[in-house]
């Protein structure tokens, strides 16, 4: 399918660049009006998963899956949530291992490549719910989940997932961790490492024998915390085998049913191979979208509640 131009217009003035774009919705982007009803569900390893559910009575599901150490409660999700529900779809957001404010059981915790636990989640609803359509969506750590679980799945994709959309989304992962070694974003690397660690600091409780706190205190870099903590939690050999692994640029051929790629040319967290130009040419069912502006998962739209990228989920899913 061709790349489609993008419509992405009416940028605040105050936000001149791709970090503007994408920190200041990050710390003061508020989203009211949304109230979770939450449903645990265990998982085949003898974990569980938290569900928030924001219903209004639809057939039609919204499934979302949100980003790196976030949850159901980040605006980009609230967003999504609350404009599907105002146009009555009925939404699902599934919390992470280890995310949405409870700790996991098992050693593992999550990764962009955590597609099983999205598949738990579809299974559940499946075999639970009567839902005639299902879309799935993610933002960047779960926009891979997405694409990951999709073409994992390929023809065997359950029938009622109709379409899907992601944006922000590390389409390879390895070309997006290096922007993490781009002292550019150093203000990235060092909000998502402090976080990591203090949740593996967590974990570290509950199985001391398994994480050396140590070392954790010495660890600076993400190349370093994948190697030593997330590659031997989740039986990868290293970093590199990590990103190479479960990175979805592998999967996304396979994909099966109409699917909109939206990331920002100016994401400050998005390397070059992160933009699937040649997949989207010669695949009808890939749809790329790379507006010139927007951040990670920013698109303010001035004077608006919800965003330019929230709005063209909605056209692209329901259109």
């Amino acid at each position: 399918m061709p790349i489609i131009e993008s419509s992405y217009s009416r940028y605040p003035f105050y936000l001149f660049n791709g970090h503007l774009e994408t920190i200041v919705p990050s710390l003061f982007r508020k989203v009211e009006g949304i109230d979770y009803t939450r449903e645990k569900i265990n998982t085949p390893d003898d974990d569980f998963l938290n569900l928030d559910w924001s219903r209004v009575g639809s057939d039609s599901l919204l499934l979302i899956s949100h980003g790196l150490e976030g949850d159901s409660e980040r605006h980009y999700v609230r967003g999504l949530v609350k404009l599907f529900n105002s146009r009555g779809i009925d939404a699902l957001v599934w919390n992470n291992r280890s995310c949405g404010g409870e700790m996991n059981l098992q050693p593992i915790l999550y990764h962009h490549g955590a597609s099983y636990d999205l598949e738990t989640t579809v299974d559940h609803v499946l075999m639970n719910y009567d839902y005639h359509d299902i879309y799935l969506t993610g933002i960047s750590m779960g926009g891979a989940q997405t694409l990951n679980y999709m073409g994992e799945k390929g023809q065997d994709l359950p029938s009622q997932i109709k379409k899907a959309a992601v944006y922000s989304t590390p389409c390879n992962l390895p070309s997006s961790a290096l922007t993490l070694k781009d002292p550019s974003n150093l203000f990235y690397k060092k909000r998502f490492l402090g976080k990591l660690k203090a949740k593996m600091r967590l974990k570290a409780e509950q199985y001391p024998e398994l994480i050396d706190l140590d070392l954790l205190d010495r660890v600076d870099n993400f190349d370093d915390f994948d190697t030593y903590f997330t590659a031997k939690l989740h039986d990868f050999k290293d970093a590199k085998d990590f990103y190479e692994t479960v990175s979805p640029d592998q999967r996304m051929p396979s994909i099966t049913v109409e699917t909109l790629v939206l990331n920002a040319l100016n994401d400050p967290l998005l390397g070059p191979e992160c933009y699937p130009e040649d997949l989207a040419r010669k695949k009808s069912e890939i749809v790329l979208e790379m507006p010139k502006r927007g951040g990670h998962t920013g698109f303010v739209v001035r004077g608006e509640e919800f965003t330019w990228a929230e709005h063209r989920l909605w056209d692209f899913l329901m259109g």
